[in-house]
């Protein structure tokens, strides 16, 4: 059975150093009739659950730990079995929504299996210390969560962000991946590894 990539947008709110913003976010399905991987569980449960439509939840992915992406993750995976799986460098974060909640480690390198494809995670620190992409090359794409958007970087303004480290994740694992790889991103239209490869001297002469 041919494994697939689904997408539905949750609409809610980022909350972060005092200040809250509306914002959508994108979730992204990986798998195929049986089985599925669920990166990112922003806002709202009901809509995943409808998306995830009875199938075997094989981990709920954290890209990072901003609330956003994080809302109703304990729910989902109450409500499906699976882990929850966080980078540990964003245990920090993750607390301020759901303290004494404890998520399963995520590993730089760790492998992730689902409907027979492999997703490889890459630590992408920057956005946030514990962000990271998931890469499957056997489907050409590029889960980049905030660290990579369409027109550049994810934002670093804010606690536990830093742009100079950014620009190193991306130059370093993101960047090197073939430029035809596909980028879909935690909010917004997706790209390519290529057309955003193109603009990063643009990126480093801007700053921050």
């Amino acid at each position: 059975m041919t494994t697939r990539i689904e997408h539905l947008t949750t609409s809610g709110v980022f909350s972060l150093d005092g200040q809250d913003f509306d914002v959508d976010n994108n979730v992204w399905l990986v798998g195929d009739d049986e089985e599925v991987l669920v990166v990112d569980a922003p806002h709202l449960l009901q809509p995943i659950l409808d998306a995830v439509a009875g199938r075997r939840v094989v981990a709920v992915v954290c890209t990072h730990g901003h609330n956003d992406h994080v809302t109703v993750a304990p729910e989902l995976a109450a409500a499906t079995g699976a882990p929850v799986l966080l980078h540990p460098a964003d245990r920090v974060l993750w607390d301020m929504t759901h303290p004494g909640v404890n998520p399963s480690p995520l590993a730089d390198g760790q492998r992730l299996t689902v409907a027979g494809t492999e997703l490889t995670v890459l630590h992408t620190p920057g956005h946030a210390p514990g962000a990271v992409c998931l890469h499957a090359p056997e489907l050409g794409v590029l889960l980049s969560g905030d660290t990579l958007f369409k027109g550049g970087p994810g934002a670093t303004g804010r606690s536990y962000s830093d742009f100079p480290t950014i620009l190193d994740s991306l130059r370093e694992r993101v960047l090197t991946l073939p430029p035809q790889t596909r980028v879909l991103p935690g909010h917004g239209d997706e790209t390519t590894v290529g057309a955003e490869a193109a603009d990063y001297d643009a990126w480093v002469s801007r700053g921050h």
